[in-house]
């Protein structure tokens, strides 16, 4: 968190009014949460500014912006006159121009730390729910008609004995290594981006190149975020690459996988276990062969799928963190000149 020497010869607008920010969308009145962290601020519920002059007159107006999923393009950034600041509610930056923000002096900042523990929570819980066969013992079971313990799944091995590997260790995947401490796994960390002794501070062994983490490790949790570097990450050749038998969870950003056919075919020909997803390439999805045989329960795949609607995040508290911090992030700029979390690439 740092000031912004630009900021701090100037800490209120110019006509002496109240400052005025705007939501762009998904977040729906009344904005009682963003008033109660930054009172000096009225907020904007924006229409879209392609529906008329109107509403673009609305977005030129604002002196910041509360961002959830809107595209923060070039044809959006060229209107904001009086913006000072663009605040994302939540992680994720890949929808925003960042070059056209810098071409006119405006600051991104994100929230990073709202949903940790929940993503993390969603995470080990479907870690757990591979581990332990959860959802192909319930499809399995609802066959059986004579003794009720009958198949049991003889590959399944103690928790002891399984290696679970974590991409990215940052908050989310710091959050995931202590939670599933306490049963048994080896865990391993792939972040090349972690100081050294990190592993050692967090408690994790950690693996120097990708390929090593994916030859060793039962089940893939992938916690990193969405950057040129990992946009198509998980592809044919990343789920070729990993154990035979092995499973992939991802919680992070749905275009860290390039697209649902290697994942169809790395479960169809049985390379990959389970598949647990709660980000997919496209929101909400297009018709896909996999989607289609989850949502039939087909008997290939039943119990082996596991999709949530881009939910990890949520909770009643995480919900209001997110808003709350979000708009703290706008006041601590625009009233006392410090910026924080910012973005810059």
């Amino acid at each position: 968190m740092i000031a912004d020497p630009q900021r701090s010869r100037n800490m209120t607008p110019a006509d002496g009014r109240r400052w005025q920010i705007g939501i762009t969308d998904h977040v729906q009145p009344p904005a009682d949460l963003e008033q109660q962290a930054f009172p000096e601020a009225d907020f904007h519920f924006l229409n879209d500014w392609r529906t008329g002059d109107a509403a673009a007159d609305s977005w030129r107006r604002m002196d910041g912006l509360l961002v959830w999923h809107w595209p923060v393009d070039a044809e959006t950034v060229a209107l904001l006159d009086h913006c000072r600041l663009a605040v994302r509610y939540g992680v994720g930056y890949d929808l925003v121009d960042l070059a056209a923000l810098a071409e006119r002096g405006i600051p991104l900042a994100n929230t990073p730390d709202y949903g940790t523990e929940e993503v993390a929570d969603a995470a080990c819980a479907m870690i757990l729910a591979v581990q332990r066969q959860i959802l192909a013992y319930d499809r399995e079971c609802r066959t059986y008609r004579g003794e009720w313990q009958e198949r049991p799944f003889e590959s399944q091995q103690r928790t002891n004995r399984q290696t679970l590997g974590v991409i990215g260790v940052g908050r989310i995947g710091t959050a995931v290594v202590n939670r599933m401490k306490p049963f048994g796994f080896r865990l391993l960390g792939y972040d090349p981006y972690q100081p050294s002794g990190h592993e050692k501070a967090v408690g994790y062994e950690r693996t120097y190149s990708l390929d090593e983490l994916l030859a060793a490790s039962d089940i893939v949790t992938v916690h990193c975020p969405l950057t040129d570097e990992t946009r198509g990450m998980i592809d044919e050749g990343f789920l070729a690459r990993m154990k035979p038998g092995a499973s992939l969870v991802n919680t992070a950003r749905g275009r860290v996988l390039t697209d649902l056919n290697c994942l169809l075919n790395a479960l169809w020909t049985d390379h990959l276990a389970y598949a647990c997803l709660d980000v997919l390439p496209a929101e909400p999805p297009a018709d896909h062969p996999l989607l289609d045989a989850w949502r039939a329960d087909a008997d290939w795949l039943s119990g082996r799928l596991i999709v949530t609607p881009h939910c990890a995040y949520y909770s009643a508290q995480a919900w209001r963190e997110m808003r709350t911090k979000a708009a703290e992030t706008a006041r601590l700029y625009l009233v006392d000149g410090v910026l924080r979390n910012r973005i810059t690439e």
